[in-house]
C-alpha cells in the first residue's frame, strides 16, 4: 500500500521498521547488500512499567510515554541502532479496511465515487480520517454484473482503508520529538503480509496474537479480503496462569515465555492453563473461518501463526490440534540474512517481531 510516502533522494544502505503495539515496542534494522536484505540489530521494549503495569502486560500510554519510551529504546546500548530512517507500522484498531463493490467507471471518477461510498462504511466524519483505495483483481468466474431494472452494470471491488487523522498526528509527534524520520506510516497488516507470506498463494489466513487481542485476517491474491478483533490475547493467558499457580503476574509471565506448553522436570504444567484461554481463541477464530469458506465458497489453504503470544513454546502444535487445516508459525526472517549464532533464537522469537521487519522491509527498497 502506497500510504503516507514522504520519500527523498538521498542514498541510505539501512532502514528501521517500528511496531508500536499495546505491550510493547519492537525495532528491526535491516541493512541492503545488493538484493539482500541483512539483519543489523533488533529489539524490544516492554510498555507496561512506563504505564504502571507488569512486563507482558497491555496499557494505553500517553504521546509523552510513548515518547520516553521510544527515547528509552532507540539510545539502548545492547540494541546499537544506526539509522533514524525507518517505517512506522499503525495498529489495526486504528484503521478501517472494507471491500466496497462499485459500478465501474472511469478512473479519473474512481475518486470520488469511493469517497461517497465510504460514507456508508465509516462511522466518523471523512474529514477525521485518511483514506486510500486500490481496485481489486477479479477472476474471470468472479466477474458478475450489477442488474439495476433491465439494465446490466459492470462493477468493480474496491479495498477501502481509513486511518484516524489523530492518530497520524500522534505518530508523527512521536516521531519528531524522537528524531525519527519516517517514509511512511502503514497499517500493521500490510507490514506482515511482506514479512511472511511472500510467494504464499492464498486464500490463507493470519492470526496474529498479541497481548489484549487476536486479529484475524482473510489474505487472498496479496489482498486483505476480511478481517476480525478478537479481544483476548497473550496477557489473558498470562493472568490465567497466575490464578492456577497463585503467583503474580510477573512470575506468571516468566513462566509462560519459559516453560510454555512444556512440562517442567519439578512437574510444572500449564498446558491446561494455556489451553483455556487459547482455546476460546481458536473456536472464534474457527467461526470466522468457517463464515468465509461458506460464503465465499472456496477453503482457506494455511494459517500462519505471528505476533508475540504465538511465540509461545507448542503453540504451534495446540493450534495445529484446533484447526483442520495446515498451521504455521509465520518467520518474518525467512528471507532476511541473519547471523548464524542468532538463527535457532530467532526461530522462536520471530512472530513478535513480524510487524516491526516488514516495515523495515518496505523502507529498505523506498530508499
Amino acid at each position: 500500500m502506497g500510504f503516507f510516502s514522504n520519500l527523498f533522494k538521498r542514498k541510505v544502505v539501512n532502514a528501521l521498521g517500528i511496531d508500536i503495539g499495546s505491550s510493547s515496542i519492537k525495532i528491526v534494522q535491516l541493512k541492503k547488500k545488493g538484493d539482500k536484505a541483512i539483519l543489523e540489530t533488533y529489539g524490544e521494549l516492554s510498555l507496561g512499567p512506563y504505564g504502571g503495569a507488569s512486563v507482558g502486560q497491555s496499557v494505553n500510554l500517553s504521546t509523552e510515554k510513548l515518547v520516553q519510551a521510544m527515547n528509552d529504546l532507540l539510545t539502548e546500548k545492547e540494541v546499537a541502532l544506526t539509522t533514524r530512517t525507518c517505517g512506522l507500522a499503525i495498529p489495526f484498531k486504528a484503521s478501517l479496511l472494507s471491500v466496497v463493490e462499485t459500478p465501474e467507471i472511469e478512473e479519473e471518477e474512481m475518486d470520488n465515487m469511493v469517497k461517497m461510498e465510504a460514507r456508508k462504511y465509516i462511522p466518523v466524519p471523512i474529514s477525521e480520517v485518511t483514506l486510500d483505495w486500490s481496485i481489486i483483481p477479479r477472476k474471470d468466474t468472479e466477474r458478475k454484473p450489477l442488474i439495476k431494472g433491465e439494465e446490466s452494470i459492470k462493477t468493480v471491488d474496491i479495498l477501502l482503508v481509513a486511518i484516524h487523522n489523530n492518530i497520524i498526528d500522534q505518530y508523527k509527534e512521536i516521531s519528531e520529538r524522537t528524531s525519527l524520520d519516517p517514509k511512511f506510516f502503514e497499517i500493521e497488516v500490510f507490514a506482515s503480509m511482506r514479512s511472511v507470506l511472500e510467494g504464499i498463494k492464498g486464500p490463507i489466513m493470519i492470526l496474529d496474537m498479541g497481548a489484549s487481542t487476536t486479529k484475524l485476517y482473510i489474505i487472498d491474491r496479496g489482498l486483505v479480503y476480511n478481517s476480525h478483533i478478537i479481544n483476548r490475547g497473550s496477557q489473558d493467558i498470562t493472568a490465567n496462569i497466575a490464578r492456577t499457580l497463585n503467583v503474580s503476574l510477573e512470575d506468571a509471565e516468566i513462566a509462560k515465555r519459559s516453560i510454555g506448553m512444556n512440562k517442567t522436570k519439578d512437574g510444572i504444567d500449564l498446558s491446561e492453563s494455556v489451553s483455556l484461554v487459547a482455546g476460546s481463541i481458536f473456536s472464534e477464530a474457527n467461526r470466522f473461518l468457517f463464515d468465509f469458506q461458506k460464503r465465499n465458497k472456496q477453503n482457506i489453504k494455511s494459517i500462519f501463526l505471528i505476533g508475540g503470544g504465538s511465540a509461545l513454546k507448542g503453540f504451534r502444535n495446540l493450534a495445529a490440534e484446533n484447526f483442520k487445516v495446515e498451521v504455521i508459525s509465520g518467520n518474518p526472517f525467512e528471507n532476511v540474512e541473519v547471523p548464524a549464532f542468532l538463527e535457532n533464537i530467532l526461530k522462536e522469537t520471530g512472530p513478535e517481531f513480524t510487524v516491526a521487519t516488514g516495515s523495515a522491509l518496505r523502507c529498505l527498497q523506498e530508499i
